[in-house]
């Protein structure tokens, strides 16, 4: 049973303009049309279906698989009937351990249709984290992969895993004691030979359960209602661990409705989604937002891998690239070192970069070289399932080069201050941003006071998600993030925005990618700390970082520490842990480095 903790409503805020239309506060609502759904995920896929069947749905780079629509909703059905065969029914707590293949985007469309709970969990996890995930969701079943790949690292075989999970994985039943709420295990053979599961007779495999499914023939007599929930998002953990954000029917699927529409998709494009399917940037804004326009969506491998994602882009001629920043700087790497050619590209019109704020001097190459001239930029957070706010294709330049766009339809935010969050801010100032809408999550699960920190009624009685990001709201209604409120660098009462640090260095042709941290300083309580990868072929000294800085920014946002790094600590998504990051540079500091 779902346990959420707050009564809420939806009721639109009150908005402060000027006659102009102008925005007096930072509060603003995004546009009333379209109207929203009121549709299950399966109910607007049906009609997609039928509009579209003979259309690409799935092509799988890596497994040579094309799947069209039609054929998605059949063996989607055919999965959903062995899934019942299984044991798994409406409300159940499904977990996914799977790269992006074409099994997983089956089994998501299963597991909607039957009414159980899509639970995706990062493969990478250990069996500490899967036993934890999987006993806080009580979960009843868990499809996995025979082996994990996780980006720039071989394959891993997942049997250990499994039977540090139940130790008589090679019996006839399948019993754990530490996870008493786990029926089956159903496991996808995606390795290549390398893993032999003709043993473990307790599990059951991927390819049977589709069999038990029969012919693909529609479910009947399950009943599914928009607002109940059909995803359980774990957070990407960038400050602190993980939380279970509870989705609905109508959250995601209006979400991805609304990113297809700013990106322009229809059923001509094929969109290439190396973000992962475990996290909302590939489910949501990958899946969600193709299947809602007819649109392809195209894996070129299990695990990002930047030279099958520019082979993917060719082959296939995509026209549009989803990415986080280290994802694009490690492709554009490729392309600068004569690994790929510059040709094959000239499909590309679109695409989103999200995750992280995205340098300035990033997007110009995306323009430039990529052919990237309609790239979106989209915000958001899982809670929020999960864009608010996204460009569009034809905003002016400087506000997709500087800011996140505007709300999107029936998405209402505001920005205030972080101790007062009674008090929204002027149109410039900056401050906390919190948003409301269809799109907030139902609540954390089985977590009420976590739910209750961050999901907050104003005095009107609307429920705001404060996202515990610092932004700005201009009079137009534009947002631009300014960082994450707790990675404000406070030196000698002056506040630094790592942001802005970062955005400076990255413009320097030595410098491949860089992250500023605050580190706890004697004399003016925090300092600033740049972790620097070089360019493999020329690489700057400190002085020359710090020189750059101080002739382009303020003295004070000079970094007093320089460290180089190969790579960064990162979230499932992509993002860079700035908490590990500071851990890291006290560390260093603790050794004398980083003054040279």
């Amino acid at each position: 049973m779902l346990r959420t903790v707050l009564a809420r409503s939806w009721r639109s805020p009150r908005l402060l303009r000027s006659s102009r239309g102008i925005l007096t506060q930072a509060c603003c609502t995004g546009p009333s049309t379209p109207s929203l759904l009121e549709q299950t995920v399966p109910q607007h896929f049906a009609g997609i279906v039928s509009n579209h069947g003979d259309r690409d749905a799935v092509i799988s780079h890596h497994q040579n698989t094309v799947l069209t629509y039609s054929d998605l909703d059949r063996d989607s059905n055919a999965v959903a009937r062995g899934l019942i065969n299984l044991g798994v029914r409406k409300g159940d707590r499904v977990a996914v351990s799977l790269g992006n293949n074409v099994e997983y985007a089956t089994a998501t469309y299963a597991l909607f249709k039957l009414g159980a709970i899509l639970v995706p969990l990062n493969p990478a996890f250990n069996a500490p984290q899967v036993l934890s995930a999987l006993n806080h969701l009580e979960a009843s079943h868990l499809l996995i992969g025979a082996e994990t790949n996780i980006p720039y690292k071989p394959p891993r075989s997942n049997l250990p895993l499994l039977e540090s999970l139940m130790p008589n994985l090679r019996g006839n039943s399948l019993q754990s004691e530490l996870v008493p709420s786990l029926r089956a295990v159903a496991i996808v053979d995606n390795s290549h030979g390398r893993v032999d599961l003709a043993e473990y007779k307790s599990l059951s495999r991927y390819e049977n359960i589709l069999e038990d499914g029969g012919s693909g023939k529609a479910l009947e007599g399950i009943n599914l209602h928009p607002d109940e929930v059909v995803n359980i998002q774990f957070t990407s953990g960038t400050t602190s661990m993980p939380k279970a954000a509870c989705l609905s029917h109508k959250s995601i699927l209006n979400n991805g409705k609304s990113i297809g529409d700013r990106m322009l998709l229809t059923e001509e494009d094929r969109v290439c989604c190396p973000p992962p399917l475990f996290h909302c940037f590939g489910c949501i804004l990958g899946y969600m937002a193709t299947a809602t326009h007819g649109s392809a969506i195209v894996f070129p491998s299990e695990a990002f891998n930047p030279l099958h994602t520019l082979q993917a882009v060719r082959e296939h001629k995509c026209t549009a690239l989803y990415g986080v920043p280290t994802m694009f700087v490690a492709e554009l790497e490729l392309l600068s070192n004569g690994t790929v050619p510059y040709d094959g590209f000239q499909y590309l019109r679109t695409g989103i970069a999200a995750g992280s704020s995205i340098p300035a001097e990033l997007m110009r190459k995306l323009h430039k070289t990529l052919n990237l001239t309609e790239l979106t930029i989209c915000y958001g957070m899982t809670e929020t399932s999960p864009v608010s706010a996204m460009t569009t294709t034809d905003d002016p330049m400087d506000k997709r080069i500087d800011s996140v766009g505007r709300l999107l339809p029936n998405v209402s935010a505001k920005v205030v201050d972080p101790v007062d969050r009674s008090r929204i801010l002027k149109p410039g100032e900056r401050g906390e941003l919190a948003v409301s809408g269809y799109l907030v999550m139902k609540g954390y699960w089985n977590d009420v006071a976590r739910t209750s920190e961050v999901l907050v009624p104003d005095d009107d009685g609307v429920m705001w998600m404060h996202t515990g990001d610092e932004a700005t709201m201009d009079a137009d209604g534009y947002v631009k993030i300014t960082g994450r409120i707790k990675d404000l660098i406070i030196r000698g009462g002056e506040n630094i925005h790592p942001l802005e640090v970062e955005n400076c260095l990255f413009a320097h042709d030595k410098i491949k990618e860089v992250s500023v941290v605050g580190l706890p300083d004697e004399r003016y309580g925090e300092c600033v700390a740049a972790f620097v990868v070089p360019h493999q072929v020329k690489k700057p000294t400190a002085t020359e970082v710090r020189s750059w800085v101080k002739e382009k920014l303020s003295h004070h946002l000079v970094p007093k520490y320089v460290f180089w790094v190969d790579t960064y600590p990162k979230t499932a998504s992509g993002k860079i842990q700035k908490f590990k990051l500071k851990e890291k540079g006290i560390q260093l500091v603790g050794e004398g480095k980083g003054l040279e």
